[in-house]
Formats: C-alpha cells, sequence, structure tokens
C-alpha cells in the first residue's frame, strides 16, 4: 500500500524544508517523499494502458523528436494520467517543468516517480496558497531557462508570468489551457488588449467538452457526497450542471438547477429540470453543488439559510464559488 512508502516526519516537516535528491543526484523538484517513487511509478505503467493515444504517439514519434526546442511549463493536476502526458512530451523532446494546478488533488507517490526520473516538479497534496504560488515560481524562475510554451489548467501560470515576468510572457509562443476558468480569464485578457500570445481554447474541442464536462462529471459526482459523507444515492434535491443532472436523475433524485445562461437554461428545461433560483430552494435543498467556474454563486446568506446536514459541495476547478472563509 502507499502507507508503506511514507515515513511519520511526512506530515511534520514542509517539503520545502527537505533536501531530497533522485538517484541520478538531482535536487531540481520539490515533493512530499521521493522515496514513494517506485509505487507512483507502478501507478503510471496502470495509467500508460488506460492511454493508447498517446503510448501510439510515442511509440510512432519519439525517434523524429518533433518538440525539439520546446521548452514547456505546465501546471496540471499531477494524477497518473497527467503523468503519462508530461513524459510523452519529454519522450518527443520537449523539456518541462511542472507545478499543480490544485492543492488537494496531487498524487504524491505519482510526483515522487515524476521526479525519480528526471522530471523537475514542485507539488505535493496539502499545499498551502504561498506553497501553491511558491512551486509555481519555482518552475518559471530558472537562470538560463526561457519557457517558450504554456499548459496550463485554470489559468493561475500563465497569470503568474504576466503579472509577474512580463518580458518573459512576451516571447511565450503559444499557450494551451483547459480549464472553463482559465479560458474565461484569458478572454478577459484578450478584451483588455493585453493578451499578446497565440492561446488555443482546449475546452471548446468536442472530445473535452463531452468526455471531461459530461460523462466524467456524472460518474465522480455520485461517488462524491455518497463516500465522503456516507449518504446513500438518490439524495432528494441538487443543483448542478449537464452530467451531474444526467446521473442524478438515472438514480432518482429530484433534480433542480439554476442557470443565467440562456441557452443551458433551455437545454435544461427540455430536458425536463425545473428551473430555479437559488433562494428560491435553498431553505429545502438537501445538497448543493456548484459548477459554474465564477465567484460568490453560494454566499454567507445562502449558507446561512440551509438546514442542518445541508451538503455544500463543488464541481468545478476552484473554490471560490464557495464562500468558504465566511463558512
Amino acid at each position: 500500500s502507499a502507507a508503506s512508502y511514507t515515513d511519520s516526519s511526512d506530515d511534520e516537516t514542509s517539503p520545502r524544508d527537505k533536501q531530497q535528491k533522485n538517484s541520478k543526484g538531482s535536487s531540481d523538484f520539490c515533493v512530499k517523499n521521493i522515496k514513494q517513487a517506485e509505487f507512483g511509478r507502478r501507478e503510471i505503467e496502470i495509467a500508460e494502458q488506460e492511454m493508447p493515444a498517446l503510448m501510439a504517439l510515442r511509440k510512432r514519434a519519439q525517434g523524429e523528436k518533433p518538440l525539439a526546442g520546446a521548452k514547456i511549463v505546465g501546471c496540471t493536476h499531477i494524477t497518473a494520467q497527467t503523468a503519462v502526458l508530461m513524459e510523452t512530451l519529454g519522450a518527443l523532446g520537449a523539456q518541462c517543468r511542472w507545478a499543480a494546478c490544485n492543492i488537494y488533488s496531487t498524487l504524491n507517490e505519482v510526483a515522487a516517480a515524476l521526479a525519480e526520473s528526471g522530471f523537475p516538479v514542485f507539488a505535493w497534496k496539502g499545499e498551502s496558497e504561498d506553497d501553491f504560488w511558491w512551486c509555481i515560481d519555482r518552475c518559471v524562475s530558472v537562470d538560463g531557462w526561457q519557457p517558450n510554451m504554456i499548459l496550463d489548467d485554470g489559468g493561475d501560470l500563465t497569470h503568474w508570468i504576466y503579472k509577474k515576468y512580463p518580458n518573459m510572457f512576451k516571447k511565450i509562443k503559444g499557450i494551451v489551457e483547459e480549464s472553463v476558468t482559465g479560458v474565461h480569464r484569458l478572454y478577459q485578457l484578450s478584451k483588455a488588449g493585453k493578451l499578446c500570445v497565440p492561446a488555443m481554447n482546449v475546452n471548446d474541442s468536442v472530445t473535452k467538452q463531452k468526455f471531461d464536462n459530461l460523462y466524467c462529471c456524472r460518474e465522480s459526482i455520485l461517488d462524491g457526497p455518497s463516500s465522503s459523507h456516507s449518504c446513500s444515492v438518490p439524495f432528494p434535491v441538487f443543483q448542478v450542471g449537464k452530467g451531474c443532472c444526467a446521473a442524478l436523475k438515472a438514480m432518482g433524485s429530484i433534480v433542480y438547477v439554476t442557470e443565467i445562461d440562456p441557452i443551458c437554461a433551455l437545454q435544461a428545461c427540455m430536458d425536463g429540470f425545473r428551473l430555479v433560483k437559488l433562494n428560491e430552494v435553498i431553505r429545502q435543498v438537501d445538497i448543493v453543488i456548484t459548477c459554474t467556474g465564477n465567484k460568490n454563486v453560494v454566499t454567507r446568506e445562502h449558507l446561512d439559510r440551509m438546514k442542518n446536514s445541508c451538503i455544500v459541495c463543488n464541481m468545478g476547478h476552484s473554490n471560490t464559488e464557495i464562500d468558504v472563509v465566511g463558512m
């Protein structure tokens, strides 16, 4: 088990205060525990079996090194699946440095495996906000290394470089952004005339929209509340997105939808869901799920009016949708 690869000091000492080296003597990384690398490598190998397209791409193109000269700085979830992506980029000739886009989702053993294989990765589960920005800066601020591509999830890396390293930002040749939130932030920069770098909106690709935003969400939304709160599905009432609605309706739940986009609201109506304002149902619902990518969707006023034992959770990238501080 993963527990056998940890030691009692793991939770006591910040990774930033540890002196760690991989088997090749490199210390250009910061992870929870490099000793977890063997366990993480097995997880990556399992993920490789589930990702035949990337593995086929490696086999076909790694001899040509089509990404030679690419210096990619990335900020995504650090999981076994994204590790397969990172190592594919490396196999095709890219130089990469990576941080986590989320303080909760990093698999420490996978980060350790990447570090052991020589990947400069700066991430661990449970980072503080200061740790989060420190890790991003360690990826970017390296003597003699100028990234020319950004692979981002949520926009934090892009905005960090844009604000703190404007000269570096101007030399970037392209940005890839995959999240609703990150794309929204890029459009804000573009409308202000400040986006001087070509950017690719991966979120609007058909496969990303369907598989990530729709099909994958409908699986995880059933697992999350039930496993973390010992509840049984069906739950009585929800406020959710398309994939969540479909899954919960199929399980017999009563689903309410709140929506400000008129087309999405029309879709929900035509699919048989009742459209409501959050204020109208906040006293009756048993679970509230946010999935908008916006700020301040569930405020302290809403929290005060919820009934006892109501579960509040977030399906999106960031926790800014819910007033966590107020709660």
